[in-house]
C-alpha cells in the first residue's frame, strides 16, 4: 500500500464523490471509523454540506450516542482494554434503530441517538425518516469486524506513536484496544477508504498497488 498527500478539502471530496456517486434510489450506510484521536466526527461533520449540495438527504449518528449503559460498560472495572473494545458499544442497537431499518423493503425511519452516556440515560430521540437516496454518516471507533450492515466504510488510520502521542494520558488505557483492532481486524484492508491521519492538516489517502 501508498499513501497519496492530499489536502483535508480534498479528502472531503474524495469521499463525497464516492457517497453521491452510488444509485440514488437506495439508502447509503456510511461509517467514519477511527479512533477518537483521529477524530472521525470532524470528517463526518465535513460530509455533510457537500453531501447535500448534491442532492442527499443525510443524517448524523454518532456511535457514543450508542453506547452500553454504565452498568454494563464499568462491570469489570472503568480501564479495561478488552472490555472497551467488546463490550461498550450497542450492536444490537445500533442496528435496530440505525441501520437495519435502511435495509431494501426497511421503514426508513432512524433513531439518532439512543443513549446519553454522560448522563447514563435514554435520550429520548425522536425518529428521523431518511429520504429515498439519502445517507446515515456514523461516526465511531472500533466498528469493522462486528457484522454491522454498512455500504461504505472510511477508515482514518495513525501509526501507533502518532495515535499515542494525540491520545490523552487519561484515555492511554485504550491504546491496546486499538492495537488489537489492527491485527484482529485489519482496518486497512477491511475499509473502503483509508485515510492517514498523523497529522490532520496534511492526510494522506492510502492506496493498494
Amino acid at each position: 500500500m501508498r499513501a497519496r498527500p492530499i489536502t483535508p478539502e480534498r479528502a472531503v471530496e474524495e469521499v463525497c464523490g464516492r457517497i453521491a456517486g452510488a444509485p440514488r434510489e437506495v439508502w447509503r450506510r456510511v461509517a467514519v471509523d477511527g479512533p477518537p484521536a483521529a477524530e472521525p466526527w470532524v470528517l463526518a461533520d465535513a460530509l455533510v454540506g457537500p453531501l447535500r449540495a448534491a442532492g442527499r438527504d443525510v443524517v448524523r449518528v454518532s456511535a457514543r450516542d450508542f453506547l452500553r449503559p454504565a452498568s454494563l460498560r464499568f462491570e469489570f472495572g472503568r480501564e479495561d482494554p478488552d472490555v472497551y473494545y467488546d463490550q461498550w458499544l450497542d450492536v444490537g442497537g445500533l442496528v435496530r434503530e440505525v441501520l437495519g431499518p435502511l435495509e431494501p423493503g426497511g421503514s426508513g425511519k432512524v433513531l439518532p441517538s439512543l443513549w446519553d452516556s454522560e448522563l447514563d440515560r435514554a435520550t429520548r430521540a425522536r425518529y428521523t425518516a431518511v429520504q429515498p437516496g439519502g445517507v446515515v454518516l456514523l461516526d465511531g471507533a472500533l466498528l469493522l469486524g462486528r457484522g454491522l450492515p454498512l455500504d461504505m466504510v472510511v477508515h482514518l488510520t495513525l501509526s501507533p506513536g502518532a495515535l499515542a502521542r494525540r491520545t490523552p494520558d487519561e484515555d492511554a488505557w485504550t491504546l491496546p484496544a486499538f492495537a488489537r483492532y489492527e491485527r484482529e481486524v485489519e482496518p486497512l484492508r477491511a475499509a473502503d477508504v483509508v485515510l492517514k491521519m498523523d497529522d490532520p492538516r496534511h492526510p494522506a489517502l492510502v492506496e493498494s498497488v
